[in-house]
């Protein structure tokens, strides 16, 4: 069982998100339908004072927005959604600025700009996008542009847009990078108390709990395309006489060697868990009962050959093992239970042995 992520970036996107948040296509989605309206009402206005390109150039931007979604609907390609919708607004808004539309207001409109760009992109992006917007505007309002473009704004208009959007962007950085490094860290201690919710802390392995969520999911796979699994229920031998005599601590040493052993010994896509106190459960996804035996006489030897040093003291450590496969329909308690009778079958006959189920 692989350890918990140290950050997000090698988790899936599906991971990425916290419950509540807004995924970014939906918000694109809302954006892209409220704008529309919005867009053909103005349209309608400028149609009103015979202005033809003012009229194509909403109708178009509108339009756009709403292939744009389409597209998204049917291929579900994000990032192209994205970008889309990014590309868009960034051309209104331009073309806004530069023709004075509504007597200069609709200039205003670049105030929900900088909030959009940081929330539905990273945050490199939201720099240099705002960056670039806020150095566009303040040529335009040189005078080169103005004379360029004839554009209707005053000097204090002017002086007054550029200071409040550049101080909009400043604010929407520092929340923008807050709220990120806030999600980062929740989700971070999400995945933590999930890892430990479903991990055993002493030997790292999957818990009791888990081991019986994994069992079941292998089970139900079995049930769908009757590839057989088996288990390899395993104790230490004689452990209570380790602790008895060495102390608590030399236990725990001794669990940690089994469990060591086993990630060693066993396949990545095994399941290894500590099934309680000196037990512990392997589930063998699509292996026979043969080849579960070879598997764990192959653990059985590694743990026999190793030790662990205790206050100058060598200890070495046995396993008794019981293996069985799955039958039939039958559920898998039945399983868990076959594999017990053959541990116990196997400390019965003298330890450090391996009895598979009706030996």
């Amino acid at each position: 069982m692989s350890e918990p992520s140290k950050g997000i970036s090698g988790l899936p996107p599906e991971r990425q998100r916290i419950i509540g948040e807004i995924p970014v296509p939906t918000l694109i989605n809302w954006l892209s339908l409220g704008a529309v309206p919005l867009l053909f009402f103005f349209a309608i206005r400028a149609w009103g004072r015979d202005d033809t390109l003012l009229v194509v150039m909403l109708t178009a931007i509108a339009l756009s927005l709403v292939l744009n979604t389409l597209a998204y609907l049917i291929g579900k390609h994000k990032t192209l959604h994205r970008r889309g919708f990014i590309c868009l607004i960034t051309l209104l808004f331009m073309y806004l600025a530069i023709a004075g539309i509504e007597d200069g207001t609709a200039v205003l409109w670049l105030f929900a700009y900088p909030p959009i760009i940081f929330y539905i992109s990273s945050l490199k992006v939201g720099i240099v996008t705002c960056a670039f917007g806020l150095a566009s505007l303040t040529a335009l309002f040189t005078p080169v542009g103005a004379d360029l473009f004839n554009t209707p704004y005053s000097n204090s208009f002017k002086l007054m847009m550029i200071s409040v959007l550049a101080f909009e962007m400043i604010c929407c950085f520092v929340l923008d990078l807050s709220r990120r490094r806030a999600k980062d860290r929740l989700i971070i201690l999400a995945h933590e108390h999930e890892y430990a919710a479903k991990h055993d802390a002493m030997t790292g392995l999957a818990n009791r709990r888990e081991g019986l969520q994994q069992l079941e999911a292998e089970y139900e796979r079995y049930l769908r395309n009757q590839r057989r699994f088996s288990v390899i229920l395993l104790d230490i031998d004689l452990f209570k006489s380790v602790n008895d005599n060495f102390g608590h601590q030399a236990g725990d040493k001794l669990i940690a060697l089994v469990a060591s052993k086993l990630r060693d010994t066993c396949r990545k896509i095994d399941t290894l868990s500590r099934w309680g106190g000196e037990e512990f459960l392997v589930i063998l996804p699509e292996t026979d009962c043969k080849e579960a035996t070879h598997m764990a006489e192959r653990v059985r030897k590694a743990i026999a050959a190793a030790a662990i040093d205790h206050d100058g003291s060598r200890i070495n450590a046995t396993i008794s093992a019981g293996v069985a496969s799955i039958q039939g329909t039958e559920p898998a308690d039945n399983l868990l239970q076959r594999a017990d009778e053959a541990l116990y079958n196997a400390k019965a006959s003298g330890r450090n042995k391996v009895c598979k189920e009706g030996s």
